[in-house]
């Protein structure tokens, strides 16, 4: 093997390749449904059957699931609206004033509502 084939092999290789074009939306209706199974286990437990350590590993993975697809899923949204809020900007704290203020409304609309 030359070098040159080795390295037109290495360059095909490393070429980039273009994710599908609904990956975006599929990863969100998959973050979805999890904070939605997480949240539905953790309101099936009753307070009366955690004094027993050993009922602890379900809701405790419940909620680290819960928080872990919900905040993948606050971040995607966001970011997704980056392009938007970065042509509306004036600068770049102006950006990430919005940034933080889009990444809170995100966060509001995700929390269950306590009325």
């Amino acid at each position: 093997m030359s070098a040159t084939d080795f390295e037109s092999r290495l360059k095909a290789a490393l070429a980039p390749v273009e994710p599908p074009e609904d990956l975006a939306n599929r990863l969100e209706r998959t973050l979805v449904s999890l904070t939605a199974i997480a949240a539905d286990e953790l309101e099936s437990w009753e307070i009366s059957s955690m004094r027993d350590p050993r009922n602890w590993a379900r809701p405790v993975a419940a909620t680290v699931i819960g928080a872990t697809a919900g905040t993948a899923l606050v971040v995607l949204r966001v970011r997704g609206r980056h392009k938007r809020r970065k042509d509306q900007s004036s600068g770049m704290l102006d950006l990430a004033e919005r940034t933080v203020r889009d990444l809170a409304d995100e966060a509001r609309r995700l929390l269950p509502r306590s009325d």
